[in-house]
């Protein structure tokens, strides 16, 4: 199967009605707020067969984003590694530098068609807080970002785009002070103030309809690539797939072009940080277990005491302890493969890419880039391997080079 229609009816067949993948996803949510959550399913539902909201989504995306982002071939990169020809997806072309605007678009136009006035969410490396700063500036909304402490000094050049946009970005000092601080304190503010403010999550994940919500909003991604790619290659599909993966929303947006094409193997990778010990990664999917996390069942990498682990990965966007609902179905049915890339195999290919191609990759991508490498390498050059560049490194550039002395072989 790999039709648009084909896709499409994937995309129509989850979640079921309970907002569950297989075992995962559902809501696990304080009852007072079902039904917002009941409300905004409804919204969405609605909105995606309304003329007039498609009409402005599409607006949005091609006058404000300026999509559709292109497909470009890794020539120069792909012939110093040898194997497989290697295809990039370039999100970090999209406004604002990465994929998180195609949600943040779309939750703005839905929190406008329901009345509401704000929006509300956490970012880890910012691009999502940017995303929803700009998209907020776009419509005429309020906007509170909340963000860990650890990640506002790493990236301070984001947290400034956010003020300089008109957002409150709120610092959350708790914990391990990362993404799954600043998500709980976002969730946090989202309980007190839902009645004028919606919460546009920053991935795949949380209850329903949150996951589907992001995931139909980042489906734009495959949709695009697909359709570029067989022009691109007389109408020939990649055989392979790359995205990195924490939560989920890159790479279920670009996942959802394929999802149907059995000869098109995915690859979602994650996070191998310093080393496979324990608090040292946040490869959820290879060391982790069900449980529930941010009110989903879903895959969370847990401690002794059957808590969220500490994690951490030289992308912030990856420091997650758990993984999007939908993400944990395609793992436990074998669509989707992953691999664990550490960091100094990330930092290697954000050097390699970014000296070879003159396009330097979010910390966040260099995962992904790091396996294509790897996987082309073993391939043979009749082969074609497309990944999802889900951002730029602008704003890990400072990081990388200030912290040169602690990567091997550079």
């Amino acid at each position: 199967m790999s039709s648009h229609d084909n896709v499409s009816a994937y995309l129509n067949a989850y979640p079921d009605a309970e907002g569950s993948y297989g075992a995962y996803g559902g809501v696990d949510y304080p009852d007072e707020l079902r039904p917002e959550l009941l409300a905004l399913a409804e919204a969405h539902k609605r909105a995606r067969n309304m003329p007039e909201f498609r009409r402005e989504l599409h607006r949005a995306r091609t006058y404000f984003q300026g999509r559709a982002t292109p497909v470009h071939h890794l020539a120069n990169l792909s012939a110093k590694i040898g194997g497989a020809a290697i295809f990039v997806k370039r999100e970090d072309l999209n406004h604002t530098g990465a994929h998180k605007l195609n949600h943040c678009v779309g939750f703005a136009l839905l929190a406008r068609h329901m009345g509401k006035r704000k929006l509300i969410a956490e970012t880890g490396a910012g691009q999502h807080g940017v995303a929803l700063a700009t998209a907020a500036a776009y419509f005429d909304l309020e906007c509170e970002v909340h963000i860990g402490e650890v990640d506002f000094v790493k990236a301070r050049s984001n947290v400034n785009r956010m003020n300089v946009l008109g957002a409150k970005v709120v610092v959350a000092a708790h914990g391990q002070s990362a993404l799954k601080e600043a998500s709980d304190s976002a969730f946090e503010a989202y309980a007190t103030q839902h009645k004028d403010a919606l919460y546009a999550i920053g991935s795949a994940i949380g209850p329903h309809p949150f996951p589907m919500i992001v995931r139909d909003f980042q489906a734009v991604v495959g949709h695009e690539a697909r359709e570029q790619f067989l022009a691109m290659n007389d109408g020939t599909l990649p055989d392979h797939v790359v995205a990195c993966v924490a939560g989920g929303s890159n790479a279920m947006g670009i996942f959802s072009g394929f999802l149907d094409d059995d000869n098109v193997s995915l690859h979602g990778i994650e996070p191998l940080g310093r080393s496979a010990k324990p608090g040292e990664h946040a490869a959820t999917l290879t060391f982790g277990k069900p449980g529930a996390l941010h009110g989903a069942r879903c895959i969370v990498l847990q401690d002794s005491e059957g808590k969220p682990s500490r994690v951490t990965s030289v992308a912030s966007g990856l420091v997650y302890p758990g993984v999007g609902p939908e993400i944990c179905m395609l793992h436990d049915m074998g669509r989707v493969s992953f691999t664990a890339v550490d960091d100094n195999e990330a930092i290697k290919a954000f050097y390699r890419l970014s000296r070879a191609e003159g396009i330097i990759p979010a910390l966040e991508s260099a995962h992904a880039i790091a396996y294509a490498m790897r996987l082309a390498t073993s391939l043979d050059p009749s082969r074609r391997i497309l990944v999802n560049l889900s951002g730029r490194g602008d704003k890990d550039v400072d990081f990388v080079v200030d912290n040169s002395g602690k990567w091997s072989g550079m």
